[in-house]
């Protein structure tokens, strides 16, 4: 697969930020994160919103290279049918997909979640070989651009304890001065 090894700028049209919006509004009815005290619902848009900007960035970065891309899904599930599955398949290889905000890293650090309590815990935390791409939605630009990093697996990963302290317990973090500071990721 043609990779890459310095972060990239990907910029998000209108039509795949619009199939975002549309996502975004027609789940939000669908998902209950009470057990990570998320409750209100336009956060919750919001973040689903973002994820598929995320999406849409690491497509669009990997068809310029090339490569065959499935995904982003953007069929609407019963709580019941939500699945865990991998958020692309790029050259046939399962990759999840995390998004953060940048203006939410000034508050927080550059970091990306991973649902792990007891009532959800995200499978990929099982598999070291799985692969993910850490994405930034630059939301203090005015285009609409994404940073895109290089894939790892998680295996490559470092996991610590969220900054924020209600999160403690519910999720686990990265945080990518770790990642530069054990060089995973060049600075």
């Amino acid at each position: 697969m043609s990779t890459f090894q310095t972060p990239q700028i990907v910029q998000i049209p209108e039509d795949a930020r619009q199939r975002a919006l549309v996502f975004s509004k027609a789940v939000v009815e669908t998902v209950n994160y009470k057990d990570s005290q998320q409750t209100v619902l336009q956060k919750i848009q919001d973040d689903h919103w973002v994820s598929k900007l995320g999406e849409e960035a690491v497509r669009i970065l990997f068809e310029r290279r090339e490569c065959r891309v499935v995904g982003p899904d953007y069929r609407v599930y019963e709580a019941k049918r939500k699945s865990w599955d991998a958020d692309l398949q790029i050259n046939g290889l399962e990759v999840a997909v995390k998004t953060q905000r940048r203006s939410a890293a000034k508050r927080y650090g550059l970091s990306w979640t991973f649902q792990d309590s007891p009532e959800r815990r995200d499978p990929i935390l099982n598999l070291p070989e799985a692969w993910v791409c850490l994405v930034v939605f630059e939301d203090l630009k005015e285009a609409c651009e994404c940073v895109v990093y290089p894939l790892r697996k998680i295996k490559q990963l470092f996991f610590e304890a969220p900054r924020l302290q209600k999160l403690a317990g519910k999720k686990q973090a990265v945080y990518l001065e770790t990642l530069i500071q054990r060089k995973v990721f060049e600075k």
